[in-house]
């Protein structure tokens, strides 16, 4: 539903926005849409989604999209901020009966200009395979619906697979097929694979080889979205239930689960480095989680509905290099950092590579923005920097820019987040023998690790406590020591952007889409360190504590001893007032607010895309209309814009 606004201004739609890097004009001229133009009747159906693939055509025009309305399915040339569109002459068109078109993605690795593999779902639970350069519908998956009854919500290729994809569906499961084989005349049969904390993966039981090659159980209620690391090494899940859980793909191993504010997650994306997550949902909120922290670490307010789409801009953000230093000297987070991209060096002249240099001691500090937008059913797009100074809230004022975006109110939570940082020193200073007992069957090397991040958390321990003892609360900090002592070790696996050998302490055998499906696949249960973690004692069901009415102050009488509880129970069934306040789901107080750069009303009905691309960022509504809005200077023609969208 589109949100009402309180007056002429508020529901004006704008047609362009300014930013610090210029301003964004929206192209009228290279709308995308039926083609006749008419706006859709949006009530009852699926959102409308957009796919883009490159076919490396030769004459540099090689962009192909790819959008749903209803029950069609349209397949153009794209032709961005060059030229207007041509919408007399769609490539491919195709209208279902019975069912409608929900999601869909191209395999970017076996595009050529004469030939697609694009993958729809659909609302009645199948999965088609077709080429619509060929004109060609090759497969249809789950066409029986003996797999799975339920709406296709998301759909995926596998990353660096030609026959690989997973499908998740609103029942909570997600599946993985493979092009190759067939769906069989009969329902599946699972066994049990590995199982872990709301979540169970199972194989498929067949004497020939058959699809889906697993079945993946995910928390309570539908599986709204998942999106693959950069490396293709991780999948995260965004569900119904309220909660990102973050896997460890090939391992199905659960790395990390952050909790909503309120309500269901909708969205997920990861940033073009691999090191954060933003997921937004029914709490009206984008939520930032560092993936090396398996912490929320900002949250940004600026919407007024549902966030439909969470998306980061690869092209703007921005590293400033400094010069590296000759030897490390800074606090244990700063090392763990370190560590954390020492691994990442082959991607050393990207953008998020250089954020591997970054060192306290350096007199010309690295400057890190990441840009993120999002869009909502208040049919507003939004658009967040996250900056150092909530990256970072331990570095000097010195070292951090003065950026507007973000609320006043941020100092306290700045100083509580490094409140937490130098309490997880202590306790990790106290428990270097129980953490290096813990990790036996890493390496050498990694243990040595363990030893030497923990020296320098020793010499500062004096400090650690007091500020731990002026908190507050310290039993707000006390959970997060567990998985941030223990996951020192695993500082040889970064997050998605960082090196492809992230996993070879404890998968080094492991390869995309074979070791999923492998005989050797890794079946001892969860990861021994995601067992002492406090999101492995959640199992929250979707139920009426996720209303709006479900206020901070209900929550504030849970107490220490509950919290601590929480790290050990792994049959208590969690409500929505026992995550509160925990590093599941922290009180609003407690991490920085951000404020969106721009927040912009650009549509008449609900925001249900938006995609950046090198010279321009995509949006559409429910009413059927892609929208391209052209990046500061990339405007090709001078012809004046209009002011308003149909």
């Amino acid at each position: 539903m589109a949100a009402e606004g309180g007056g002429k201004e508020m529901n004006e739609i704008k047609t362009q926005f300014t930013t610090r890097e210029g301003v964004y004009k929206l192209l009228t001229h290279s709308e995308y849409s039926r083609p006749n133009r008419v706006p859709f009747n949006s009530q009852g159906s699926n959102p409308v989604k957009v796919s883009f693939v490159n076919v490396n055509d030769q004459s540099g025009n090689g962009d192909r999209i790819c959008f749903n309305v209803g029950r069609e399915l349209y397949f153009y040339i794209y032709k961005g901020v060059r030229k207007a569109a041509d919408l007399s002459k769609p490539i491919d068109k195709r209208i279902y009966k019975g069912t409608q078109p929900t999601c869909h993605d191209f395999n970017p690795i076996t595009a050529t200009a004469e030939s697609v593999s694009l993958l729809v779902g659909f609302s009645a639970g199948q999965v088609q395979l077709i080429d619509p350069i060929k004109k060609e519908t090759s497969k249809l998956f789950n066409e029986e619906r003996l797999i799975d009854k339920s709406r296709v919500t998301c759909v995926r290729w596998v990353p660096g697979s030609e026959s690989l994809f997973l499908v998740a569906h609103s029942s909570g499961s997600m599946y993985l097929y493979n092009v190759e084989n067939t769906c069989g005349t009969t329902a599946p049969h699972y066994q049990l694979l590995k199982q872990g904390e709301n979540y169970a993966v199972h194989t498929c039981k067949s004497k020939s080889a058959r699809n889906p090659l697993l079945r993946w159980t995910v928390g309570e209620g539908a599986l709204n979205e998942f999106a693959f690391s950069p490396d293709g090494k991780f999948l995260a899940c965004a569900s119904q239930d309220g909660f990102l859980r973050v896997f460890g793909f090939d391992a199905a191993e659960l790395h990390g689960t952050m909790k909503s504010y309120f309500g269901g997650l909708l969205c997920v994306c990861w940033s073009p480095d691999g090191r954060y997550i933003v997921a937004g949902g029914e709490d009206d909120l984008v939520t930032v989680w560092s993936f090396s922290d398996c912490r929320v670490i900002a949250r940004g307010h600026g919407h007024k509905s549902w966030v439909s789409v969470v998306a980061f801009d690869h092209c703007t953000t921005s590293v400033e290099d400094g010069d590296p230093p000759a030897e490390f000297s800074g606090s244990d987070e700063e090392f763990h950092e370190q560590i954390h991209f020492g691994a990442g060096r082959d991607r050393a002249n990207s953008a998020h590579s250089r954020l591997s240099k970054r060192n306290s001691t350096d007199s010309r500090p690295v400057s890190v923005t990441y840009r993120f937008g999002s869009v909502g059913q208040d049919t507003q797009l939004c658009l967040w920097d996250l900056t150092e100074d909530i990256l970072f809230p331990h570095l000097p004022l010195s070292r951090t820019r003065t950026h507007t975006n973000v609320m006043s109110a941020t100092s306290p939570p700045a100083t509580g987040q490094t409140t937490a940082t130098n309490t997880t020193t202590t306790t990790t200073s106290t428990t270097t023998s129980s953490t290096t007992t813990t990790t036996t069957t890493t390496t050498s090397t990694t243990l040595a690790t363990t030893t030497t991040s923990t020296n320098p958390s020793g010499t500062n321990s004096k400090d650690s406590v007091s500020n731990s003892s002026t908190s507050g609360n310290q039993s707000n900090s006390l959970p997060s020591t567990l998985p941030r002592s223990n996951s020192l070790p695993h500082s040889s696996n970064p997050a998605g952007g960082s090196t492809p050998n992230s996993h070879t302490s404890s998968n080094s055998s492991n390869t995309k889409g074979n070791s999923i499906i492998d005989s050797a696949f890794i079946a001892t249960g969860v990861s021994k360190f995601a067992t002492l973690s406090l999101h492995d004692s959640r199992k929250e069901r979707h139920e009426k504590d996720h209303k709006r009415n479900h206020s901070m102050g209900h929550i504030s009488s849970k107490s220490s001893d509950k919290l601590n509880q929480l790290s050990s129970s792994r049959t208590a069934k969690a409500d929505a007032a026992k995550t509160l306040g925990t590093t599941l789901c922290p009180r609003m107080e407690d991490v920085p607010l951000l404020e969106p750069l721009v927040c912009k009303k650009i549509a008449h009905e609900r925001l249900t895309v938006l995609i950046f691309l090198e010279d321009c960022l995509v949006t559409a509504c429910q009413e059927g209309f892609v929208c391209t809005w052209a990046r500061p200077g990339k405007v090709v023609s001078d012809r004046p814009q209009e002011d308003t969208v149909m």
